[in-house]
């Protein structure tokens, strides 16, 4: 074993306890979030149909963009990277590549920046005087340590659950090493401030690369920090490859490893998602063909559900053939992911001579912002790939009413004519078992008037209603909002667990959509 690893495995001596810890933190009461889209956690409908939604491109675009002629992101603003809100600033890493041509280890030249907010929308690169670059540190790279690092991919989180202060910050970084080849694999690094970085186990970079006896994970290629996230005690790492699972796959697909407590990788992984097509195997020598998967999945931790963005890899033949959307999907389990409509196009990449033309990348950004969710994406036109190099990327905003996702709509399309027109039909939904202490309801939902309105009733684990939270005491919603409170008048304590009854109703009910239910009770 060596040196590296050796120190790696140190951290085993408080590793259950800090499971536990995280565990128990899991399973407190909080907020829980039952999207329109997820139909597991409203796996029962009559007369719906979900229909997806669109966001627009923010007219700002692009909202970080490439440096002058010798900064260090001269070439390069590639968002395979984060963006966390702290208190009232916006932080964002992101990966610089700069334009010194006669720097021949394109290894050494990519590098992780840094960028700050007031608003989410004008951002600074501020010089953050820690990373020597062209004679001096006026710029706005972070630290890491033992370095240099050549990083293609980064994401970054912010782990509260960790005793240690100078692990509050988390990063996975997809680095080379040396074998046969020149593969990808993950490096994480931990800071206590985001800005300085210190990679785990003390492993050093040999010409911006790892050392193979240094490896984290399996000796494969892995292109890993397509997503870094918790769930329930775990770090997982996304990224993807185009090794066999249990079955041989066409092409690239979405694969984690995981780690309880950041230093020791299970040699183990799962293959997270992958599209239909790519069950079809097309045969060597031919990887670069077919619908596929991209770069793994940038993920949106809601707490009780895992939202997600990947890449929707277009193939083709030859590089110039090649394009790139992105897709949305979601995880119940936090390992297993699936679109909510199949072959969805979340975010279209841009026509010919726009910013974001030819390809896109998904980079872990989403917030919350007023009204308005916004989604921060990158880009990356494939068709150049293995020319000249060439001027890429930047950061871009995808714009949606708030959490707007998608909206389950009344479809009477299934009733016929003649006869079955005078049947009195319903339009409703039933959500799964719900466990409860003392909850609270919200509704996000458009479209309510006086003609179209939502009744909403508990019912119970065995969808028997409940009398104080359902019929005549049920809740009616009238008017449009994002987080409509649902306050039964009824009263008592309800069971253990219950379900919840939406149904649609109203001359107008076609004009109602229902875009998520939230449930929050009292830590």
């Amino acid at each position: 074993m060596s040196g590296a690893a050796w120190v790696r495995r140190i951290g085993m001596s408080w590793l259950l306890g800090y499971a536990a810890v995280a565990m128990a933190e899991m399973d407190e009461p909080g907020t829980r979030e039952l999207f329109a889209f997820d139909k597991m956690a409203i796996p029962y409908t009559q007369n719906l149909r979900l229909e997806m939604r669109t966001p627009r491109k923010h007219p700002a675009n692009p909202v970080v963009r490439l440096g002058p002629a010798g900064a260090v992101d001269a070439m390069g603003v590639q968002f395979y990277g984060s963006v966390l809100k702290e208190g009232d600033v916006y932080r964002m890493w992101y990966v610089a590549f700069d334009d010194d041509a006669e720097n021949k280890v394109a290894s050494e030249r990519w590098r992780v920046a840094y960028a700050e907010s007031r608003d989410g929308l004008v951002w600074t690169k501020p010089n953050l005087g820690l990373t020597e670059f062209k004679g001096n540190k006026l710029n706005n790279l972070v630290a890491m340590a033992n370095g240099p690092w050549g990083v293609v991919n980064v994401k970054v989180i912010r782990d509260e659950r960790d005793p240690d202060p100078q692990r509050r910050y988390k990063m996975s970084c997809h680095v080379y090493f040396r074998h046969h080849t020149r593969l990808g694999t993950l490096v994480p690094f931990v800071s206590a401030d985001g800005l300085s970085w210190q990679p785990v186990g003390g492993v050093k970079a040999v010409r911006g690369e790892l050392r193979k006896e240094d490896l984290f994970l399996p000796l494969v290629h892995f292109e890993p920090a397509g997503g870094l996230y918790q769930w329930q005690g775990q770090f997982f790492a996304s990224g993807q490859n185009a090794m066999p699972g249990v079955q041989v796959y066409q092409g690239r697909v979405c694969r984690t490893y995981r780690s309880a407590d950041f230093e020791v990788w299970s040699g183990t992984s799962s293959v997270a998602f992958l599209r239909n097509s790519q069950n079809e195997y097309l045969g060597p020598g031919r990887s670069r063909e077919g619908e596929q998967t991209h770069e793994g999945i940038s993920v949106w931790n809601r707490g009780n559900v895992l939202l997600g963005v990947t890449g929707l890899w277009h193939g083709a033949k030859e590089w110039r053939d090649v394009a790139i959307d992105l897709g949305l999907v979601l995880s119940q389990d936090g390992v297993h992911f699936s679109e909510p409509k199949a072959e969805w196009t979340f975010i279209e990449r841009g026509p010919d001579g726009a910013w974001d033309q030819g390809g896109l990348l998904q980079g872990q950004g989403f917030e919350n912002v007023g009204e308005e969710t916004w989604i921060y994406y990158g880009a990356w036109d494939p068709r150049y790939t293995g020319g000249a190099p060439r001027p890429r990327g930047g950061v871009g905003i995808a714009v949606l009413p708030r959490d707007r996702f998608a909206a389950l709509k009344v479809d009477e399309s299934g009733l016929g004519s003649g006869d079955y027109q005078a049947v009195e039909i319903t339009s409703e939904l039933v959500t799964q078992g719900i466990a409860v202490v003392q909850p609270e309801f919200f509704v996000n939902a458009s479209g309510l008037s006086e003609r179209a309105r939502l009744r909403l009733e508990l019912l119970s684990g065995r969808e028997e209603p409940l009398a104080a939270w359902s019929g005549e005491n049920a809740v009616w919603l009238e008017q449009d909002g994002l987080r409509l409170p649902v306050r039964w008048p009824g009263g008592g304590g309800l069971p253990p667990k219950v379900k919840l009854r939406v149904v649609f109703e109203g001359a107008d009910r076609r004009l109602i959509g229902l875009h998520a239910i939230y449930l929050t009770e009292p830590k």
